[in-house]
Protein backbone atom coordinates (compact mmCIF):
# COMPACT_ATOMS: atom_id res chain seq x y z
CA UNK A 1 0.00 0.00 0.00
CA UNK A 2 1.15 3.51 -0.85
CA UNK A 3 1.93 5.98 1.92
CA UNK A 4 2.09 8.84 -0.61
CA UNK A 5 -1.61 9.43 -1.23
CA UNK A 6 -2.76 12.99 -0.51
CA UNK A 7 -6.47 13.85 -0.18
CA UNK A 8 -7.97 17.33 -0.13
CA UNK A 9 -9.97 17.42 3.10
CA UNK A 10 -12.83 19.92 3.00
CA UNK A 11 -12.81 19.93 6.81
CA UNK A 12 -9.22 21.17 7.11
CA UNK A 13 -9.25 22.95 3.70
CA UNK A 14 -5.91 21.44 2.69
CA UNK A 15 -4.36 18.31 1.25
CA UNK A 16 -3.57 15.72 3.90
CA UNK A 17 -1.73 12.38 3.81
CA UNK A 18 -4.25 9.57 3.72
CA UNK A 19 -3.90 7.59 6.95
CA UNK A 20 -6.81 5.18 7.57
CA UNK A 21 -8.15 4.84 11.08
CA UNK A 22 -7.83 1.05 11.00
CA UNK A 23 -5.56 0.02 8.11
CA UNK A 24 -5.82 -1.79 5.81
CA UNK A 25 -9.59 -1.30 6.22
CA UNK A 26 -11.18 1.88 4.85
CA UNK A 27 -14.72 3.11 5.46
CA UNK A 28 -16.12 5.17 2.56
CA UNK A 29 -19.58 6.73 2.75
CA UNK A 30 -21.05 8.70 -0.17
CA UNK A 31 -24.38 10.51 -0.32
CA UNK A 32 -26.30 8.89 -3.14
CA UNK A 33 -29.34 9.99 -5.14
CA UNK A 34 -32.88 10.93 -4.22
CA UNK A 35 -34.84 8.57 -6.44
CA UNK A 36 -37.87 10.50 -7.66
CA UNK A 37 -36.84 11.16 -11.29
CA UNK A 38 -34.55 10.29 -14.18
CA UNK A 39 -30.81 9.92 -13.62
CA UNK A 40 -28.99 13.10 -14.70
CA UNK A 41 -25.47 14.49 -14.81
CA UNK A 42 -25.73 15.66 -11.22
CA UNK A 43 -26.07 12.00 -10.22
CA UNK A 44 -23.28 10.87 -12.54
CA UNK A 45 -20.48 13.14 -11.36
CA UNK A 46 -20.33 12.07 -7.69
CA UNK A 47 -20.86 8.44 -8.71
CA UNK A 48 -17.89 8.58 -11.10
CA UNK A 49 -15.76 10.69 -8.72
CA UNK A 50 -16.06 8.24 -5.84
CA UNK A 51 -15.89 5.24 -8.14
CA UNK A 52 -12.35 6.46 -8.91
CA UNK A 53 -11.61 6.82 -5.18
CA UNK A 54 -13.00 3.31 -4.55
CA UNK A 55 -11.05 1.78 -7.45
CA UNK A 56 -7.74 3.42 -6.58
CA UNK A 57 -7.88 2.62 -2.87
CA UNK A 58 -8.57 -1.01 -3.71
CA UNK A 59 -5.73 -0.95 -6.25
CA UNK A 60 -3.38 0.28 -3.51
CA UNK A 61 -4.35 -2.75 -1.44
CA UNK A 62 -6.90 -1.30 0.97
CA UNK A 63 -10.00 -3.27 1.96
CA UNK A 64 -12.74 -0.74 1.30
CA UNK A 65 -16.25 -0.93 2.72
CA UNK A 66 -18.10 1.39 0.35
CA UNK A 67 -21.57 2.57 1.46
CA UNK A 68 -23.73 4.76 -0.80
CA UNK A 69 -27.20 5.59 0.48
CA UNK A 70 -30.40 6.11 -1.47
CA UNK A 71 -32.86 8.73 -0.23
CA UNK A 72 -36.41 7.46 -0.57
CA UNK A 73 -38.10 9.37 2.25
CA UNK A 74 -37.85 12.73 4.00
CA UNK A 75 -36.35 14.83 1.18
CA UNK A 76 -38.84 17.71 1.11
CA UNK A 77 -39.40 19.98 -1.87
CA UNK A 78 -37.53 22.99 -0.49
CA UNK A 79 -34.75 20.84 0.98
CA UNK A 80 -35.56 22.27 4.41
CA UNK A 81 -38.35 21.30 6.80
CA UNK A 82 -41.49 22.25 4.91
CA UNK A 83 -43.17 21.25 1.68
CA UNK A 84 -44.22 17.94 0.23
CA UNK A 85 -41.99 14.87 0.21
CA UNK A 86 -40.64 14.58 -3.35
CA UNK A 87 -41.33 10.86 -3.67
CA UNK A 88 -44.79 11.15 -2.13
CA UNK A 89 -45.59 13.93 -4.58
CA UNK A 90 -44.41 11.83 -7.54
CA UNK A 91 -46.46 8.87 -6.30
CA UNK A 92 -49.58 11.03 -5.96
CA UNK A 93 -49.18 12.53 -9.43
CA UNK A 94 -48.62 9.14 -11.08
CA UNK A 95 -51.17 7.34 -8.87
CA UNK A 96 -48.61 4.80 -7.71
CA UNK A 97 -47.41 3.56 -4.35
CA UNK A 98 -44.29 5.49 -3.19
CA UNK A 99 -42.23 2.30 -3.16
CA UNK A 100 -43.22 1.68 -6.79
CA UNK A 101 -41.64 5.05 -7.60
CA UNK A 102 -38.57 4.12 -5.56
CA UNK A 103 -38.18 0.73 -7.23
CA UNK A 104 -38.62 2.22 -10.70
CA UNK A 105 -35.98 4.91 -10.30
CA UNK A 106 -33.52 2.87 -8.23
CA UNK A 107 -33.50 0.28 -11.03
CA UNK A 108 -33.01 3.03 -13.63
CA UNK A 109 -30.20 4.63 -11.60
CA UNK A 110 -28.37 1.31 -11.23
CA UNK A 111 -28.80 0.60 -14.95
CA UNK A 112 -27.22 3.95 -15.84
CA UNK A 113 -24.38 3.48 -13.36
CA UNK A 114 -23.61 0.10 -14.92
CA UNK A 115 -23.48 1.69 -18.39
CA UNK A 116 -21.03 4.28 -17.01
CA UNK A 117 -19.00 1.36 -15.60
CA UNK A 118 -19.47 2.62 -12.04
CA UNK A 119 -18.86 -0.25 -9.63
CA UNK A 120 -21.63 -1.14 -7.23
CA UNK A 121 -20.92 -0.17 -3.62
CA UNK A 122 -20.67 -2.93 -1.07
CA UNK A 123 -23.77 -1.61 0.72
CA UNK A 124 -26.52 0.57 -0.79
CA UNK A 125 -29.03 1.19 2.02
CA UNK A 126 -32.41 2.92 1.65
CA UNK A 127 -33.56 5.49 4.21
CA UNK A 128 -36.94 3.77 4.50
CA UNK A 129 -35.22 0.58 5.59
CA UNK A 130 -33.55 2.27 8.57
CA UNK A 131 -36.36 4.08 10.37
CA UNK A 132 -35.60 2.32 13.67
CA UNK A 133 -31.93 3.39 13.57
CA UNK A 134 -32.98 6.96 12.86
CA UNK A 135 -35.46 6.98 15.75
CA UNK A 136 -32.76 5.62 18.07
CA UNK A 137 -30.40 8.41 17.04
CA UNK A 138 -33.10 11.02 17.66
CA UNK A 139 -33.60 9.64 21.19
CA UNK A 140 -29.85 9.84 21.83
CA UNK A 141 -29.75 13.47 20.65
CA UNK A 142 -32.73 14.37 22.85
CA UNK A 143 -31.12 12.63 25.84
CA UNK A 144 -27.94 14.67 25.30
CA UNK A 145 -30.02 17.88 25.38
CA UNK A 146 -29.53 18.91 21.75
CA UNK A 147 -33.09 18.37 20.46
CA UNK A 148 -36.67 19.13 21.53
CA UNK A 149 -40.16 17.93 20.61
CA UNK A 150 -42.88 20.33 19.48
CA UNK A 151 -46.37 19.33 18.35
CA UNK A 152 -45.24 15.84 17.37
CA UNK A 153 -42.12 16.98 15.47
CA UNK A 154 -38.55 16.90 16.80
CA UNK A 155 -36.01 19.64 16.01
CA UNK A 156 -32.27 19.90 16.46
CA UNK A 157 -31.28 22.82 18.71
CA UNK A 158 -28.52 24.50 16.72
CA UNK A 159 -27.80 27.28 19.23
CA UNK A 160 -27.48 24.84 22.14
CA UNK A 161 -25.18 22.64 20.05
CA UNK A 162 -23.04 25.62 19.05
CA UNK A 163 -22.40 26.41 22.72
CA UNK A 164 -20.47 23.16 23.00
CA UNK A 165 -19.29 22.61 19.41
CA UNK A 166 -18.82 24.62 16.24
CA UNK A 167 -21.88 24.49 13.99
CA UNK A 168 -20.33 25.50 10.67
CA UNK A 169 -17.01 23.70 11.09
CA UNK A 170 -17.22 22.12 7.60
CA UNK A 171 -18.50 25.06 5.58
CA UNK A 172 -16.59 27.75 7.52
CA UNK A 173 -19.79 29.55 8.49
CA UNK A 174 -20.22 31.39 11.79
CA UNK A 175 -23.41 31.12 13.80
CA UNK A 176 -23.68 34.92 14.06
CA UNK A 177 -23.69 35.29 10.26
CA UNK A 178 -26.19 32.47 9.86
CA UNK A 179 -28.54 34.10 12.38
CA UNK A 180 -28.37 37.50 10.69
CA UNK A 181 -29.12 35.95 7.28
CA UNK A 182 -31.94 33.67 8.41
CA UNK A 183 -35.55 34.66 8.90
CA UNK A 184 -38.50 32.71 10.24
CA UNK A 185 -40.55 31.21 7.42
CA UNK A 186 -44.30 30.75 7.39
CA UNK A 187 -45.19 27.35 8.80
CA UNK A 188 -41.99 27.09 10.86
CA UNK A 189 -43.29 28.95 13.95
CA UNK A 190 -42.98 25.83 16.11
CA UNK A 191 -39.18 25.95 15.87
CA UNK A 192 -37.40 27.58 18.79
CA UNK A 193 -35.03 29.20 16.28
CA UNK A 194 -35.13 29.48 12.45
CA UNK A 195 -31.71 27.76 12.28
CA UNK A 196 -33.06 24.59 13.89
CA UNK A 197 -33.74 21.67 11.54
CA UNK A 198 -36.11 18.71 11.69
CA UNK A 199 -35.05 15.31 12.96
CA UNK A 200 -38.62 14.00 12.84
CA UNK A 201 -41.67 15.53 11.17
CA UNK A 202 -45.26 14.84 12.15
CA UNK A 203 -47.05 13.72 8.98
CA UNK A 204 -49.98 15.74 7.70
CA UNK A 205 -53.18 13.74 7.03
CA UNK A 206 -52.47 13.49 3.29
CA UNK A 207 -48.82 12.45 3.71
CA UNK A 208 -48.40 8.91 2.35
CA UNK A 209 -45.03 7.81 3.78
CA UNK A 210 -45.31 7.65 7.59
CA UNK A 211 -44.15 5.52 10.49
CA UNK A 212 -45.25 5.31 14.15
CA UNK A 213 -42.99 6.83 16.79
CA UNK A 214 -43.26 8.02 20.39
CA UNK A 215 -43.60 11.58 19.08
CA UNK A 216 -46.13 11.10 16.27
CA UNK A 217 -46.91 9.21 13.11
CA UNK A 218 -44.37 10.83 10.87
CA UNK A 219 -41.09 10.51 8.98
CA UNK A 220 -37.41 11.36 9.56
CA UNK A 221 -35.74 14.55 8.43
CA UNK A 222 -33.60 14.34 5.30
CA UNK A 223 -30.27 15.00 7.07
CA UNK A 224 -30.74 12.24 9.63
CA UNK A 225 -30.52 9.18 7.38
CA UNK A 226 -26.84 9.61 6.50
CA UNK A 227 -25.80 10.01 10.14
CA UNK A 228 -27.77 6.92 11.16
CA UNK A 229 -26.74 4.67 8.28
CA UNK A 230 -23.05 5.64 8.25
CA UNK A 231 -22.92 4.88 11.98
CA UNK A 232 -24.65 1.52 11.49
CA UNK A 233 -22.36 0.28 8.72
CA UNK A 234 -19.07 2.11 9.29
CA UNK A 235 -19.04 2.96 13.00
CA UNK A 236 -19.22 6.21 14.91
CA UNK A 237 -16.07 7.50 13.18
CA UNK A 238 -14.94 6.35 9.73
CA UNK A 239 -12.42 7.40 7.10
CA UNK A 240 -13.99 9.23 4.13
CA UNK A 241 -17.35 10.94 3.66
CA UNK A 242 -18.07 12.11 0.11
CA UNK A 243 -20.72 13.89 -1.90
CA UNK A 244 -21.44 16.84 -4.15
CA UNK A 245 -20.49 20.41 -3.27
CA UNK A 246 -24.19 21.28 -3.16
CA UNK A 247 -24.54 19.05 -0.08
CA UNK A 248 -21.78 20.74 1.92
CA UNK A 249 -24.26 23.12 3.56
CA UNK A 250 -26.65 22.45 5.11
CA UNK A 251 -26.80 18.68 4.60
CA UNK A 252 -23.26 17.66 5.59
CA UNK A 253 -23.04 20.37 8.23
CA UNK A 254 -26.18 18.98 9.83
CA UNK A 255 -24.80 15.44 9.59
CA UNK A 256 -21.70 16.47 11.53
CA UNK A 257 -23.82 18.13 14.21
CA UNK A 258 -26.19 15.15 14.55
CA UNK A 259 -23.40 12.60 14.77
CA UNK A 260 -21.40 14.63 17.28
CA UNK A 261 -24.52 15.26 19.38
CA UNK A 262 -25.53 11.58 19.40
CA UNK A 263 -22.13 9.87 19.59
CA UNK A 264 -19.81 12.52 21.00
CA UNK A 265 -17.35 11.84 18.15
CA UNK A 266 -16.36 13.37 14.83
CA UNK A 267 -18.27 11.55 12.09
CA UNK A 268 -15.56 11.27 9.42
CA UNK A 269 -11.82 11.92 9.26
CA UNK A 270 -11.79 13.18 5.65
CA UNK A 271 -14.55 15.03 3.80
CA UNK A 272 -14.42 15.09 0.00
CA UNK A 273 -16.69 17.08 -2.33
CA UNK A 274 -16.94 17.02 -6.10
CA UNK A 275 -17.73 20.33 -7.77
CA UNK A 276 -20.75 21.34 -9.81
CA UNK A 277 -21.75 20.81 -13.44
CA UNK A 278 -22.75 23.55 -15.89
CA UNK A 279 -24.06 23.28 -19.45
CA UNK A 280 -22.78 25.85 -21.94
CA UNK A 281 -21.67 27.98 -19.00
CA UNK A 282 -25.05 27.92 -17.23
CA UNK A 283 -26.03 26.10 -14.07
CA UNK A 284 -28.07 23.03 -14.96
CA UNK A 285 -31.75 23.37 -14.04
CA UNK A 286 -35.22 22.50 -15.29
CA UNK A 287 -36.27 26.17 -15.27
CA UNK A 288 -33.49 26.99 -17.77
CA UNK A 289 -34.56 24.13 -20.06
CA UNK A 290 -30.98 22.80 -20.02
CA UNK A 291 -31.66 19.88 -17.71
CA UNK A 292 -30.42 16.82 -19.64
CA UNK A 293 -30.85 13.33 -18.24
CA UNK A 294 -28.49 10.50 -19.09
CA UNK A 295 -30.90 8.76 -21.46
CA UNK A 296 -31.05 11.97 -23.51
CA UNK A 297 -27.25 12.07 -23.66
CA UNK A 298 -27.09 8.44 -24.72
CA UNK A 299 -29.72 8.77 -27.47
CA UNK A 300 -29.15 12.44 -28.42
CA UNK A 301 -32.82 13.44 -28.07
CA UNK A 302 -32.40 16.73 -26.16
CA UNK A 303 -32.54 19.84 -28.33
CA UNK A 304 -29.24 21.15 -26.93
CA UNK A 305 -27.39 18.05 -28.15
CA UNK A 306 -26.04 17.79 -31.69
CA UNK A 307 -25.72 14.00 -31.44
CA UNK A 308 -25.82 11.07 -29.06
CA UNK A 309 -22.85 10.49 -26.76
CA UNK A 310 -21.84 7.09 -25.42
CA UNK A 311 -21.60 6.40 -21.67
CA UNK A 312 -17.83 6.07 -21.99
CA UNK A 313 -17.58 9.49 -23.67
CA UNK A 314 -19.46 10.97 -20.70
CA UNK A 315 -17.19 9.17 -18.22
CA UNK A 316 -14.00 10.11 -20.07
CA UNK A 317 -15.12 13.74 -20.36
CA UNK A 318 -15.75 13.95 -16.61
CA UNK A 319 -12.33 12.48 -15.83
CA UNK A 320 -10.62 15.11 -17.98
CA UNK A 321 -11.43 17.67 -15.27
CA UNK A 322 -10.31 17.35 -11.66
CA UNK A 323 -13.20 16.41 -9.40
CA UNK A 324 -12.80 19.68 -7.43
CA UNK A 325 -13.23 21.79 -10.61
CA UNK A 326 -16.48 23.02 -12.13
CA UNK A 327 -17.26 20.96 -15.23
CA UNK A 328 -18.93 22.60 -18.23
CA UNK A 329 -20.67 20.42 -20.80
CA UNK A 330 -20.91 21.54 -24.44
CA UNK A 331 -21.18 19.73 -27.75
CA UNK A 332 -17.70 20.87 -28.81
CA UNK A 333 -16.14 19.63 -25.58
CA UNK A 334 -17.97 16.30 -25.73
CA UNK A 335 -17.00 15.71 -29.34
CA UNK A 336 -13.37 16.46 -28.52
CA UNK A 337 -13.61 14.00 -25.61
CA UNK A 338 -15.14 11.41 -27.92
CA UNK A 339 -12.18 11.67 -30.31
CA UNK A 340 -9.70 11.50 -27.43
CA UNK A 341 -11.40 8.46 -25.95
CA UNK A 342 -11.43 6.68 -29.32
CA UNK A 343 -7.73 7.42 -29.74
CA UNK A 344 -7.02 5.91 -26.32
CA UNK A 345 -9.02 2.76 -27.09
CA UNK A 346 -7.31 2.30 -30.47
CA UNK A 347 -3.92 2.59 -28.78
CA UNK A 348 -4.98 -0.18 -26.40
CA UNK A 349 -5.76 -2.41 -29.40
CA UNK A 350 -2.45 -1.52 -31.05
CA UNK A 351 -0.58 -2.26 -27.83
CA UNK A 352 -1.72 -5.88 -28.04
CA UNK A 353 -0.09 -6.25 -31.46
CA UNK A 354 3.37 -4.89 -30.53
CA UNK A 355 6.31 -7.26 -30.75
CA UNK A 356 9.38 -6.85 -28.52
CA UNK A 357 12.81 -6.03 -29.93
CA UNK A 358 16.25 -6.76 -28.52
CA UNK A 359 16.79 -3.07 -27.79
CA UNK A 360 14.51 -0.40 -26.32
CA UNK A 361 14.47 3.31 -27.13
CA UNK A 362 11.63 4.21 -24.73
CA UNK A 363 11.55 4.76 -20.96
CA UNK A 364 8.33 3.25 -19.60
CA UNK A 365 9.37 3.39 -15.94
CA UNK A 366 9.13 7.19 -15.91
CA UNK A 367 5.60 7.03 -17.36
CA UNK A 368 4.63 4.39 -14.79
CA UNK A 369 5.83 6.54 -11.89
CA UNK A 370 4.19 9.71 -13.23
CA UNK A 371 0.79 8.02 -13.34
CA UNK A 372 1.07 7.01 -9.68
CA UNK A 373 2.32 10.47 -8.72
CA UNK A 374 -0.74 12.05 -10.36
CA UNK A 375 -3.23 9.69 -8.70
CA UNK A 376 -1.49 10.14 -5.35
CA UNK A 377 -1.98 13.90 -5.73
CA UNK A 378 -5.64 13.97 -4.71
CA UNK A 379 -6.80 11.62 -7.50
CA UNK A 380 -5.64 13.92 -10.31
CA UNK A 381 -7.23 12.12 -13.24
CA UNK A 382 -6.60 14.87 -15.86
CA UNK A 383 -2.85 14.59 -15.28
CA UNK A 384 -3.06 10.79 -15.46
CA UNK A 385 -4.86 11.11 -18.80
CA UNK A 386 -2.19 13.48 -20.13
CA UNK A 387 0.47 10.87 -19.25
CA UNK A 388 -1.59 8.14 -20.90
CA UNK A 389 -1.65 10.15 -24.12
CA UNK A 390 2.14 10.26 -23.92
CA UNK A 391 1.88 6.48 -23.82
CA UNK A 392 -0.43 6.57 -26.87
CA UNK A 393 2.21 8.48 -28.85
CA UNK A 394 4.84 5.95 -27.78
CA UNK A 395 2.63 2.99 -28.74
CA UNK A 396 1.89 4.42 -32.18
CA UNK A 397 5.54 5.30 -32.74
CA UNK A 398 6.61 1.74 -31.93
CA UNK A 399 3.85 0.35 -34.18
CA UNK A 400 5.06 2.58 -37.03
CA UNK A 401 8.63 1.35 -36.57
CA UNK A 402 10.02 4.68 -35.41
CA UNK A 403 10.94 3.37 -31.94
CA UNK A 404 11.76 0.02 -30.39
CA UNK A 405 10.85 -1.66 -27.12
CA UNK A 406 12.26 -4.75 -25.44
CA UNK A 407 10.23 -7.47 -23.74
CA UNK A 408 10.64 -6.12 -20.20
CA UNK A 409 9.65 -2.57 -21.16
CA UNK A 410 6.72 -3.86 -23.25
CA UNK A 411 5.39 -5.85 -20.29
CA UNK A 412 5.59 -2.73 -18.08
CA UNK A 413 3.91 -0.59 -20.76
CA UNK A 414 1.04 -3.07 -21.07
CA UNK A 415 0.70 -3.31 -17.29
CA UNK A 416 0.71 0.48 -16.83
CA UNK A 417 -1.78 1.09 -19.64
CA UNK A 418 -4.16 -1.63 -18.45
CA UNK A 419 -3.92 -0.58 -14.81
CA UNK A 420 -4.69 3.09 -15.32
CA UNK A 421 -6.99 3.03 -18.35
CA UNK A 422 -9.16 0.06 -17.46
CA UNK A 423 -8.75 -0.66 -13.73
CA UNK A 424 -8.29 2.79 -12.16
CA UNK A 425 -10.09 5.12 -14.59
CA UNK A 426 -12.69 2.45 -15.33
CA UNK A 427 -12.74 3.06 -19.08
CA UNK A 428 -13.80 0.31 -21.44
CA UNK A 429 -14.59 -0.13 -25.11
CA UNK A 430 -17.91 1.37 -26.15
CA UNK A 431 -20.99 -0.82 -26.05
CA UNK A 432 -21.16 -0.87 -29.84
CA UNK A 433 -17.97 -1.74 -31.66
CA UNK A 434 -16.78 0.64 -34.34
CA UNK A 435 -16.52 -2.09 -36.96
CA UNK A 436 -19.63 -3.45 -38.70
CA UNK A 437 -21.57 -6.11 -36.84
CA UNK A 438 -21.82 -8.04 -40.11
CA UNK A 439 -18.68 -10.19 -40.39
CA UNK A 440 -19.11 -10.34 -44.17
CA UNK A 441 -18.91 -6.53 -44.40
CA UNK A 442 -15.63 -6.56 -42.46
CA UNK A 443 -14.26 -9.29 -44.71
CA UNK A 444 -15.19 -7.32 -47.85
CA UNK A 445 -13.44 -4.20 -46.54
CA UNK A 446 -10.34 -6.24 -45.71
CA UNK A 447 -10.45 -7.75 -49.21
CA UNK A 448 -10.67 -4.32 -50.88
CA UNK A 449 -7.81 -2.98 -48.79
CA UNK A 450 -5.67 -5.99 -49.68
CA UNK A 451 -6.44 -5.31 -53.35
CA UNK A 452 -5.40 -1.70 -52.73
CA UNK A 453 -2.09 -2.85 -51.20
CA UNK A 454 -1.49 -5.12 -54.20
CA UNK A 455 -2.21 -2.23 -56.58
CA UNK A 456 0.26 -0.02 -54.73
CA UNK A 457 2.95 -2.69 -54.97
CA UNK A 458 2.32 -2.82 -58.73
CA UNK A 459 2.50 0.99 -58.82
CA UNK A 460 -1.12 1.11 -60.01
CA UNK A 461 -1.80 4.20 -57.93
CA UNK A 462 -4.97 5.13 -59.80
CA UNK A 463 -6.68 1.90 -58.68
CA UNK A 464 -5.27 2.21 -55.14
CA UNK A 465 -6.56 5.80 -54.85
CA UNK A 466 -9.96 4.84 -56.27
CA UNK A 467 -10.42 2.10 -53.66
CA UNK A 468 -9.36 4.46 -50.88
CA UNK A 469 -11.69 7.26 -52.06
CA UNK A 470 -14.68 4.94 -52.37
CA UNK A 471 -14.17 3.49 -48.90
CA UNK A 472 -13.65 6.96 -47.43
CA UNK A 473 -16.98 8.09 -48.89
CA UNK A 474 -18.60 5.09 -47.19
CA UNK A 475 -17.20 6.22 -43.85
CA UNK A 476 -14.20 3.89 -43.63
CA UNK A 477 -11.13 5.58 -42.14
CA UNK A 478 -7.91 3.93 -43.41
CA UNK A 479 -4.50 4.13 -41.75
CA UNK A 480 -1.56 2.76 -43.68
CA UNK A 481 0.97 0.92 -41.53
CA UNK A 482 4.53 -0.20 -42.19
CA UNK A 483 3.41 -3.80 -42.60
CA UNK A 484 -0.22 -3.40 -43.66
CA UNK A 485 -3.22 -1.28 -42.74
CA UNK A 486 -5.84 -0.51 -40.10
CA UNK A 487 -9.39 0.70 -40.65
CA UNK A 488 -12.55 1.61 -38.78
CA UNK A 489 -16.04 2.89 -39.51
CA UNK A 490 -16.45 6.56 -38.55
Amino acid sequence: MSNNLLIYNTLSRKKEPFEPINPPHVGLYVCGPTVYGHTHLGHARPAITFDIVFRYLRHLGYKVRYVRNITDVGHLENDADEGEDKISKKARLEQLEPMEIVQQYVSLYRHHMARLNVLMPGIEPLASGHIIEQQQMIKAIIDKGYAYEKNGSVYFNVLKYNQDHHYGVLSGRKIEDLQSNTRALEGQDEKANPLDFALWKKASPEHIMRWPSEWSDGFPGWHLECSAMSTKYLGETFDIHGGGMDLLFPHHECEIAQSMAANGKSQAKYWMHNNMITINGQKMGRSLNNFINLDQFFDGTHKLLEKAYSPMTIRFFMLQAHYTSTLDFSNDALQAAEKGFDRLMKAGETLLTLKPSDQSSVDVKALHEKCYEAMNDNFNTPIVISHLFDAVRTINSIADGNETINAKELELLQSTFNTFVYDVLGLQANEQAAKPSNDLSAQLIDMLLNLRMDAKHKKDFATADAIRDQLTQLGVEIRDKKDGFEWEIK
